[in-house]
């Protein structure tokens, strides 16, 4: 862990060194600005160097922030089964690691926790850990109160500034030209459920609050001056679940061919899903749903109407890419376009080449 701590040293180190392009057009005005999202890395040795890389390419850029979306950290179970691909998860010594690393971003960098980071560590067998003790490690270490990380500081809007939701400094909100930014903590592996009534009890906490911060975020998103809304998590949240019969019998046809049944809407994500829909049928403007975890780069729009049974079409989902590949994703806010986001998948110099070489 020692040579990884210092490895993501010297990567901050390059990195910044390759950032000194200009912050003009970074976003603090109202006219065209990039930002970029990463995530599902580093999870192993070999993408540890990568993941040097992708910083290095980051602060090359001229950005108006960075977005990680959680798992910046190899899963607790593969790590059990072959030790030698990874650092260690789940201790001191990784968050230190990627709290550097991050730090050494010249731009605004914000995190939404993913499963790997806390809810997945109790299987480690080299050190007992106590997820729950790590969720609020993850909270100390990563969200200072009313600021991003980063070399170049944004404010934000924590969650926690509510004193009905005084724990969850990890959701925060901040506005860019106009457009709603917003990092919601819903989590890969059922977002903690299925555990016993302790994980349960936790995640049912979170989901109000997590609801209740997606409710702020449509609201302010609505104001006369915003242009539109981008949310940022980290799970999958299996969207298709949740489409109407007909939707689900034209795109799961070789499913159904195999005997396969459709899939259903009982999952953790089911209330996520609905406080989506029903915000949607009244708000017009462009709206992005970002996130990681299932680790296929993908644009489309998943999420139907119960009103009309088509999906909605101011509504489109991005998800980044994640472990073996690692790039990153360029959206570009552009006001004169009506569909406001374009996206762009960007692949980090020599990591390409590398992967062909192994």
């Amino acid at each position: 862990m020692a040579a990884r701590s210092l490895a993501l040293a010297l990567a901050v180190a390059l990195a910044s060194i390759a950032g000194c392009a200009s912050l003009a057009g970074s976003g603090s005005g109202s006219g065209r600005y990039d930002f970029a999202i990463i995530g599902d890395m580093p999870y192993t040795r070999v993408q540890e160097q990568e993941y040097q890389r992708v910083l290095a390419a980051l602060n090359a850029a001229d950005l108006a922030f960075v977005a990680h979306v959680g798992d910046f950290q190899f899963d607790a179970r593969p790590y059990n089964a072959n030790p030698s691909l990874a650092s260690m998860p789940c201790v001191d010594e990784s968050y230190q690691a990627i709290y550097e690393s991050f730090q050494g971003v010249r731009h605004p960098m914000v995190l939404t926790p993913g499963d790997n980071d806390w809810a997945d560590c109790a299987p480690l067998k080299a050190r007992k850990v106590d997820p729950l003790a790590l969720l609020e490690k993850v909270r100390a270490t990563f969200y200072p109160p009313g600021r991003s990380l980063g070399q170049r500081t944004m404010p934000v809007v924590n969650q926690s500034s509510d004193p009905q939701f005084a724990k969850f400094r990890e959701n925060l909100r901040w506005t860019v030209g106009g457009v709603v930014f917003a990092t919601v903590h819903i989590v890969g592996s059922n977002d903690n459920t299925g555990h016993g009534a302790q994980t349960d009890a936790e995640q049912a906490e979170r989901k109000a609050a997590n609801i209740a911060w997606l409710k702020a975020a449509f609201a302010e998103a609505s104001k006369p001056d915003k242009r539109g809304l981008v949310v940022i998590t980290q799970a999958n949240p299996g969207f298709e679940n949740f489409w109407p019969p007909a939707a689900k019998t034209r795109y799961f046809l070789p499913f159904i061919a195999r005997g396969q049944p459709l899939p259903k809407p009982e999952t953790p994500f089911g209330d996520y899903a609905q406080t989506l829909s029903d915000a949607l049928e009244t708000f017009d403007k462009p709206m992005l749903y970002v996130h990681g975890d299932t680790h296929l780069f993908r644009i489309d729009k998943p999420l139907y109407s119960a009103k009309t049974q088509r999906a909605f079409e101011n509504f489109t989902r991005v998800e980044t890419f994640g472990w073996p590949d690692t790039h990153w994703v360029r959206i570009t806010v552009d006001p004169a376009d009506p569909q406001l986001f374009l996206v762009e998948p960007r692949v980090a110099p020599g990591n390409a080449a590398s992967r062909r070489a192994k």
